[in-house]
């Protein structure tokens, strides 16, 4: 899916990394008079050089137009950015001030903003809270501040584990021989977060949001993710890329797998310069779609991926998002041949990598992890997928589908003919279904087409994004849907995720 302008990600939503414990303060009072305010602080994700934050402040005296909350810092912390306050630092206090759209406080309101910030050494919780100069979390008798508990882990609920998935005739299958379907959603933020210098996911991954997916009867998530941040190329910020990257999405995927749910890992975004026909950018870097994957990096990004979760049979490689070689070529054999084999392609300007290589990447460090490859046209034509497949030495390989309102084979006469076909011989997985109108008239006919045929589908995305820029299905991370997103969790809600 080609995602909207980055306005779209930034006006209520900010950056949140992997989640390693989280911290809250609470609030302890003793027995005098209620406080006049109380803060909770939250640690809700952490990495080894920096975390996120969150305060919720609620205001227990007379309504004011206006607030400032400061705090101080105690382990060295830095506030790097924030949203919904306007955040400055000095020194070890720190300061969030109300934005102009948030400034009313009433008496019993609450308000919340969040933030990002290195640390190092420890990342002890702050004291000593204050609104408009009167402190939080105290007694009215009694000005000292409460206590505060030192960070401490929160273990996610055991849920299950998730099937080791692989492929038996056109079926999908778990260790036991039953059939199943994945079905789920996208967690989009992974593939431009990073490249973008903003973090590495885009808002919060913690266990809370993770259990919300799984609360719609969910039990795939599809995680897309960047090769440049994978590998710490030279153009990632270091906290973004690299160990700390991949750290993220391995946590990530721990955590989708705890709540008894499939990951699916997918490369979104690559590198390769590309000004041609339906060019997302002009950027050599993986900072949007790329009509297919580069034989500079791709190649050693998926031998990584799969080397870091071939002892993982639950996890499955998502090869290229949205191959579109035809876009680029002047016929369609020269598009698959370009899909398949790669090399020097016909209006393509760097060496392509093609699902041949990438298949042989993966298996090449001994993962037999269950891989999904989609067609071309945006993975939307699938009309000779049959033909051009790879050779996968493991026999687990199925096919990927993304289908939207708006492309091209979008109707049940598409799919009797081109779908139908190669389900009939191997899975196949919609790894992108959805709708640009804020509805799902579209989707639930989709989901009716392969649901009477027992295939599997994933929603795009789990985000908080305006609806009428692209398909969000949530409005927050508590899983609240759009009226877009209502129609698929309604529908997974009465689904048996087994064939």
């Amino acid at each position: 899916m080609r995602h909207p302008p980055r306005s779209a990600y930034f006006l209520t939503v900010g950056a949140a990394v992997a989640l390693i414990g989280t911290a809250i303060a609470p609030v302890v009072t003793a027995s005098g008079a209620a406080p006049a305010c109380t803060v909770e602080y939250s640690v809700t994700s952490q990495w080894d050089s920096g975390f996120q934050g969150a305060v919720q402040v609620t205001n227990n005296t007379a309504a004011v137009n206006s607030w400032s909350l400061v705090f101080d810092f105690a382990g060295g912390q830095k506030l790097t950015q924030g949203w919904n306050a306007k955040w400055s630092q000095s020194g070890t206090t720190v300061t969030a001030a109300n934005e102009n759209w948030n400034g009313p406080l009433a008496s019993g309101a609450s308000v919340s903003a969040g933030f990002i910030a290195s640390w190092s050494g420890s990342n002890a919780v702050p004291t000593g809270f204050r609104l408009n100069g009167t402190a939080c979390n105290v007694d009215a008798e009694d000005p000292s501040p409460s206590p505060t508990p030192s960070p401490s882990p929160s273990d996610p609920p055991a849920t299950g584990e998730p099937p080791a998935l692989s492929v038996s005739g056109n079926r999908l299958v778990d260790a036991s021989g039953a059939t199943r379907r994945m079905l789920g959603v996208n967690r989009s933020g992974g593939e431009f977060m990073c490249v973008q210098g903003y973090g590495i996911f885009d808002g919060p991954v913690d266990d809370a949001a993770i259990e919300a997916i799984a609360d719609w009867k969910a039990n795939t998530v599809r995680i897309p993710l960047n090769e440049e941040c994978w590998l710490g190329l030279s153009n990632i910020k270091a906290e973004y890329g690299g160990a700390d990257y991949i750290s993220a999405i391995k946590d990530l995927v721990a955590r989708v797998e705890a709540h008894g749910m499939t990951p699916v890992v997918e490369l979104h975004w690559s590198y390769g310069q590309y000004t041609g026909n339906s060019a997302g950018c002009s950027d050599v870097h993986a900072s949007c779609q790329k009509p297919m994957p580069d034989a500079q990096y791709t190649p050693s990004f998926w031998t990584s991926v799969a080397s870091t979760f071939k002892g993982d049979a639950a996890v499955v490689f998502d090869l290229f998002n949205e191959p579109y070689p035809d876009r680029a070529t002047s016929t369609a054999t020269q598009a698959w041949q370009c899909w398949r084999d790669g090399g020097t392609c016909p209006g393509i300007g760097y060496e392509v990598a093609g699902m041949q290589d990438l298949v042989d990447a993966v298996r090449s460090t001994g993962a037999r992890n269950l891989i999904l490859a989609g067609g071309i046209a945006y993975s939307n034509d699938l009309s000779q997928w049959l033909t051009y497949r790879p050779a996968d030495p493991a026999g687990n390989l199925a096919a990927a589908y993304h289908v939207y309102n708006f492309n091209t084979c979008a109707n049940e006469s598409c799919w009797n003919s081109q779908l139908a076909p190669v389900a009939a011989q191997v899975p196949l997985v919609a790894g992108e279904i959805g709708e640009n109108t804020c509805a799902h008239s579209f989707v639930d006919q989709v989901m009716d087409w392969f649901d009477a045929r027992g295939l599997s589908y994933l929603g795009w995305t789990w985000n908080t994004w305006d609806c009428s820029s692209g398909p969000s299905l949530i409005s927050d991370y508590s899983g609240t849907p759009t009226s877009y997103g209502a129609g698929l969790r309604d529908h997974l809600l009465t689904l048996d995720t087994t064939g």
